[in-house]
């Protein structure tokens, strides 16, 4: 396949700096003499398109920019119009409207290879869009080509999403050869239902342990068995960059799970890995306890719908005994009853040093002792929150009264007081602002006597200051009046 860029060494180049190329012209033509004489060929002489028609490899040349100040006043409309012209496809509309904001949607858009070519040609010089999304537009390996020599000239573009676009083991190699010249900008890489297998493990991998500015990277419903697994370890042992990692809907097992558990005692850098949906099963979950136990950074983990049973999480509580970094445990969709809910909480207790603000294990029925010990749990971690389906047996009925309408008390209180709601909130607030980090509002809220809440409540209250970002924001009050 064609590189659709031709390479800069063999350009000639005027006083600004910038290549001058002719996408009619055969590499042996020479260039333009001077920015004055010639913009690029097919806006200089349009009647040119209609009446010859290039073959196919001067087709496969990119249409690309012959003077910066030319640029500006034919304008970026202008350029991609032309490379739409010169691919042979039909302009988005949507991406003529957004293209000078910074995030730009073309997921479900059906570009293909040509169209995505086109948006290329386009983005080489755009200074505006730092976040692309591309889901599901059929662009294959030809398209991703395309993308990546993009990146190549393109330094503003920061979070690309290429999910579900059938790239496969070629696609995998396109971007494993990118991602090893260290260069681009980018930071965020969504790769998720591209049909890699353990070939495109290795070759990512192989770039990957010594990449460091790839900083989040989604391989979820890809097809991962356990030699994938062992590829991703021995990556993880070496990256350096990585701070988040999804791996979910693959098929890692036993195997596959210890790998990757071996690979993350010695990671420094990652804080986030979703491994739901596999079947890592007990055994990894006790290697995930050890993990618990040696790593100091992982703040994030997912691992619902593991075949994880009461076995798996006292594997699991283990580690949680003396882990000081985690913040987030999802435990969701695994055969796990009211007695493996308590040896998880119980180890949180005994741990004075615990992070721990989500426990989820929202498909669990936990009982009326369940709760007693929960109440105890609270006390020592008030930042705590443990999700679980409801409580079986007598409680239930008891449960109705901690559901109290929390909002109904804060305004009540407020008006009381004769205070707007908000003065409520940033009075909690050591610093008097409207804004604060989940972890700490649940704390102060739990604490506080103003408004006695318990922490089913203080849910409620979350969900409507939630920014979705970590922090809650007292703002939503600003016009609610004593």
């Amino acid at each position: 396949m064609r590189i659709p860029f031709p390479p800069k060494p063999t350009l000639p180049r005027n006083t600004a700096g910038s290549p001058r190329v002719c996408p009619y012209e055969t590499p042996t033509e020479p260039a333009p003499q001077s920015s004055e004489e010639a913009f690029y060929c097919e806006a200089e002489a349009p009647q040119t398109v209609g009446k010859v028609k290039p073959d196919r490899e001067n087709s496969e040349t990119d249409l690309e920019i012959e003077d910066n100040e030319k640029f500006f006043t034919t304008g970026q409309k202008e350029l991609y119009l032309e490379a739409c012209k010169l691919v042979g496809v039909v302009p988005v509309s949507y991406f003529i409207r957004n293209m000078e904001e910074s995030y730009v949607n073309l997921n479900h858009h059906g570009l293909g290879p040509r169209g995505t070519k086109a948006i290329a040609i386009a983005l080489v010089s755009n200074t505006t869009v730092s976040k692309l999304e591309l889901e599901d537009n059929g662009i294959t390996e030809e398209g991703i080509l395309s993308l990546v020599e993009m990146l190549q000239e393109n330094y503003y573009l920061q979070e690309l999403n290429i999910s579900n676009n059938q790239l496969g083991l070629e696609g995998a190699r396109i971007i494993s050869d990118f991602l090893e010249t260290n260069t681009s900008s980018i930071w965020s890489l969504e790769l998720s239902g591209n049909d890699f297998k353990e070939e495109s493990a290795a070759l990512l991998c192989q770039v990957l342990s010594s990449n460091y500015r790839i900083k989040k990277l989604d391989l979820s419903h890809n097809q991962f068995s356990d030699v994938g697994g062992e590829h991703l370890g021995q990556m993880l042992a070496t990256n350096v960059g990585l701070t988040s990692l999804d791996l979910s809907w693959n098929h890692f097992h036993t195997r596959g799970a210890v790998a990757l558990c071996n690979g993350l005692r010695g990671n420094v850098t990652l804080t986030k890995l979703d491994l739901s949906m596999n079947g890592l099963g007990n055994e990894g979950a006790l290697a995930l306890g050890e993990v618990l136990r040696l790593n100091s950074c992982l703040v994030y983990l997912d691992v619902s719908g593991n075949d994880i049973s009461n076995e798996g999480a006292s594997k699991i509580s283990k580690g949680l005994e003396s882990n000081e970094s985690l913040k987030v445990l999802k435990l969701f969709l695994n055969p796990i009853s009211v007695d493996g809910a308590l040896l998880l909480i119980l180890s949180i207790k005994r741990n004075p040093k615990s992070r721990m603000e989500e426990l989820d294990i929202s498909n669990v029925l936990v009982s009326e002792q369940f709760m007693k010990t929960l109440d105890g749990v609270y006390a020592v971690h008030p930042q705590l929150d443990v999700v679980f389906k409801g409580v079986q047996g007598p409680s239930a009925k008891n449960t109705i009264s901690l559901l109290t309408n929390p909002m109904k008390l804060i305004q009540s209180y407020a008006d009381q007081h004769k205070i707007a709601v908000e003065d409520f909130f940033k009075s909690l607030n050591p610093t008097g602002t409207m804004r604060m980090s989940v972890g700490e509002f649940q704390k102060v809220m739990i604490e506080q006597n103003k408004v006695p809440l318990n922490q089913y409540q203080v849910r409620e209250v979350i969900k409507r200051l939630d920014e979705k970002t970590g922090m809650v924001n007292f703002s939503f009050f600003k016009t609610v009046k004593p």
